[in-house]
């Protein structure tokens, strides 16, 4: 049967879908079809066949796949020249980055090796350069100043405490501590990669990694101020450490060592220039000046000719062994302690290491598996901890270097690492006497592409106030309360602010945009147009337990139905509809004694006074109505609403029959209300008759129905737009059948619209179907919602919308 409905300004001819027709047409697939049971899925997983065994082979082992494919011709030289100027920088940072993770700069070096040879294996992206970083590095430096400080190292001469510390002794167990760290977090990311939790990452948004490596570069320029000015502040940690480190280091100003801070002064303005100048020749030059190789080569030279250390108490880097170290399993005593800390370092690393792998992915083409980069690189920092290395991940630095100077793939890695094992094998103690100043400076400078992320806040202010929000808050947390709790406490405000803006979404009421099958918020939208007797209501965020409740009074707001109150003054009504029913009961039983009572009369009454009921309640036991008598409470007088309500005789009593009396309402009457009832003002006096429903009863419904606000309502039905909904909960769910049924209760249709299949699924294990709600009120688009509804109820009570002379034509199920 076709009907036809004016809501546009063209034609379209089709069946109007809802879910049960929809999945008629379609021949949906069961659950057990879509959802296999678990020992399927596990039978399935345990199946091997030779195409899925080579798919997992080459998946946990990228090298199998790209290597036998290496042109040597074609990638050979650009990775070579690459894997040069990357191991150049390799040296000065791992040297420098040691100082931030407090261990010996030789263990800096073994963190630039090993790690790198691993990712070679098991990466997946072909640019990055792993190794040491510079936050990274101050993180393992907090875990291994706190549970290795100075104090627990010093030298005991008898019962006199000297001043010196035990520094061998000291950098052992720091060694310790830092590999033991290291492993435990080179673990906890390969176990999350094992269970495909890579998208773990996507909890670290861009403004707070960027807000919280800002302030990590602030924690190292803190430590590196020692180094700078030649002193000697007391070690803290946990909370506020930064705010006493500084403290005690500006109280210890006057004391600076002035030979050391000519050295970092020097470096400093050296370093700051030649990068400028870099920067500058870039263009021009077909790799950069290796700037920090070159400052310490100089810094080495000029304080081994100078005895700077022995002439000037200059502090060097000391001992670098020749070789390589042996393997040795970390003490896992230590993991208790630290577990804590290599979880936020496992998830800072990823997160900068992700981040930088799909940058490069997305500008030369190609993919990088996220859960594959986890293990690749917690296989990285578990095998580089049982030699022992300190955490690492990808440099933006070093992986721009890589990238710019031609690299194509991992082999630049490769020549890296032949750089720095040549390095450690033969030329560590050639830099035994460079001035820790330098590596220092090094560190100074490198930090100043951190410091610039302060841009950020001019920058999200314009664009994105809670992002801003979320900026400040991880740099401030991440200051105060040190790079551990700072990290967690950033995570967790991140995931508040995404809780806070799902609880308070944006509700609208949706209107029809003329000529189209187009829904939009009529008010933002001038051209939307309300549907007669439709309301269309959408919530910008999914419907769940934090905004179930709040979700049920917008949709109460925006339709203007106030369903508490009127269910509430339904079932009052209900209530007085059942005491008149039995008043009549009560009446008919009476009615035989007042019939009797009026035969025994010899008289008429000629008149009677005019009384209040409320005054003569006591007296008046029973009111003659038409042969029927009503008592106080028969009436109702405890739900009056309108004032006081008085009763007169205008008619005797005669032997036939009973007196009639007539009702007034909100006041006492007159001298002239004694007469007719034509002097009474705006029809405020009304005749009760036999019938057990009077006029008055509904009178004081009238004026209890205006109290409630807007009761005489326009809207037969409610669409409740569902598409942006990407689950539901139990919560939701029992919410939605509380609309249903409330609305129902004002004779009200309630239907849901755009529900996707796993929705509708999840409605169904929720036990939300029944007798009464069928998936006949699921439409697949809140246009075929909108046609059922005109169709079924709107044509025949209210006004039709008519903003075209154009028709659409549908088809009705």
């Amino acid at each position: 049967m076709d009907s036809t409905r004016r809501l546009g300004k063209y034609r379209v001819e089709r069946e109007v879908l809802d879910e049960q027709r929809l999945e008629e047409v379609t021949q949906r697939k069961t659950y057990s079809d879509t959802h296999p049971s678990l020992s399927e899925r596990l039978k399935d997983s345990l199946r091997c066949t030779a195409p899925k065994l080579k798919q997992s082979v080459m998946s946990s082992l990228p090298v199998l796949y790209w290597l036998p494919k290496y042109s040597i011709w074609d990638y050979g030289m650009p990775d070579l020249i690459s894997g040069i100027s990357v191991g150049i920088m390799h040296l000065p940072q791992g040297l420098a980055y040691a100082l931030l993770a407090s261990v010996p700069p030789v263990f800096g070096l073994y963190s630039s090796l090993y790690p790198a040879l691993i990712y070679f294996f098991f990466g997946t992206s072909r640019h990055i350069s792993i190794g040491t970083f510079t936050v990274l590095s101050i993180m393992v430096g907090s875990v291994t100043e706190r549970l290795a400080p100075d104090s627990a190292f010093l030298i005991t001469n008898g019962t006199n405490v000297t001043a010196e510390v035990d520094i061998t002794a000291r950098d052992s167990y720091r060694v310790q501590v830092a590999a033991a760290t290291t492993v435990l977090g080179g673990l906890i990311q390969v176990v999350l990669g094992l269970v495909k939790f890579g998208f773990v990452e996507t909890y670290l948004s861009e403004p707070l990694v960027r807000a919280y490596t800002t302030a990590a570069a602030a924690h190292a320029v803190v430590a590196q101020l020692k180094h700078i000015f030649g002193v000697s502040p007391t070690r803290f940690s946990g909370p506020f450490s930064l705010v006493y480190i500084l403290k005690d280091v500006c109280m210890l100003l006057p004391h600076t060592h002035l030979p050391t801070l000519l050295v970092s002064t020097v470096s400093m303005v050296f370093l700051i220039s030649a990068k400028e100048l870099n920067s500058f020749l870039s263009p021009k030059l077909p790799v950069p000046i290796p700037v920090e190789l070159i400052t310490i080569v100089a810094g080495t030279l000029i304080s081994s000719y100078t005895n700077l250390n022995s002439n000037y108490t200059i502090s060097v880097v000391g001992e670098i062994p020749n070789g390589l170290s042996y393997p040795s399993v970390p003490d896992a005593s230590l993991f208790g302690e630290v577990i804590g800390d290599a979880f936020a370092l496992a998830m800072v690393g990823y997160a900068i290491s992700i981040s930088l792998g799909k940058t490069f992915a997305l500008k030369h083409g190609y993919n990088v598996d996220s859960n594959q980069e986890l293990v690749a690189l917690g296989l990285s920092n578990a095998v580089g901890g049982f030699f022992q290395c300190f955490s690492v991940c990808a440099s933006m630095s070093r992986s721009l270097i890589q990238e710019t100077t031609g690299g194509k793939t991992q082999m630049a890695a490769v020549a890296s690492a032949l750089i720095l094992l040549v390095t450690i094998l033969k030329l560590g103690p050639l830099f035994q006497e460079l001035p820790t100043a330098v590596l220092a400076a090094i560190v100074f400078v490198n930090l100043k592409g951190m410091f610039k992320q302060y841009a950020d806040i001019g920058t999200l202010w314009k664009r994105n106030k809670i992002d801003l929000v979320v900026w400040l808050v991880t740099w401030v947390s991440t200051l105060l309360l040190n790079l551990d709790l700072g990290l967690a406490a950033s995570i967790i405000f991140a995931l508040m602010t995404v809780i806070f803006r799902t609880q308070l979404p944006t509700y609208s009421v949706l209107g029809n945009v003329p000529g189209t099958e187009l829904y939009v918020d009529i008010e933002t939208h001038r051209e939307a147009r309300e549907i007669p007797g439709v309301t269309i209501f959408r919530s910008s965020a999914t419907v769940y337990f934090a905004n179930a409740d709040l979700y049920l009074e917008a949709l109460k707001e925006k339709s203007g139905l106030d369903i508490s109150k009127m269910i509430i003054y339904k079932k009052r009504q209900e209530a007085k509809q059942r005491r008149r029913e039995k008043r009549a009961e009560r009446r008919a039983k009476r009615q035989a004694k007042k019939e009797r009572r009026a035969q025994r009369a010899d008289k008429q009454l000629s008149g009677a006074p005019v009384v209040s009921v409320e005054e003569e309640a006591g007296r008046w036991g029973a009111t003659c109505v038409d042969g029927t008598v009503t008592d106080e409470e028969e009436q109702g007088w405890p739900e009056r609403e309108n004032g006081t309500v008085f009763v007169i005789p205008i008619t005797p009593q005669t032997p036939d029959g009973p007196c009639r009396w007539e009702y007034l309402k909100g006041g006492a009457p007159d001298s002239t209300s004694l007469g007719w009832m034509s002097e009474l003002q705006d029809g405020d006096t009304t005749t009760l008759g036999s019938s057990s429903e009077d006029t008055l009863s509904h009178d004081l419904e009238r004026v209890s129905l205006g109290s409630l606000g807007k009761w005489t309502w326009d809207i037969h039905s409610i669409i409740i737009d569902l598409s942006t909904a990407n689950f539901i909960d139990t919560v939701a769910i029992k919410t939605m059948k509380n609309i249903f049924q409330d609305f129902s209760e004002i004779d009200v249709d309630v239907y849901m619209a755009g529900c996707q299949p796993t929705l509708v699924e999840q409605l169904e294990l929720g036990d939300f179907f029944c007798e009464s709600v069928t998936k006949r009120h699921l439409f697949a688009s809140v246009h075929d919602a909108v046609l059922y509804c005109l169709d079924h109820r709107g044509a025949a009570s209210f006004p039709r919308y008519e903003p075209s002379v154009d028709t659409y034509s549908t088809t009705k199920l």
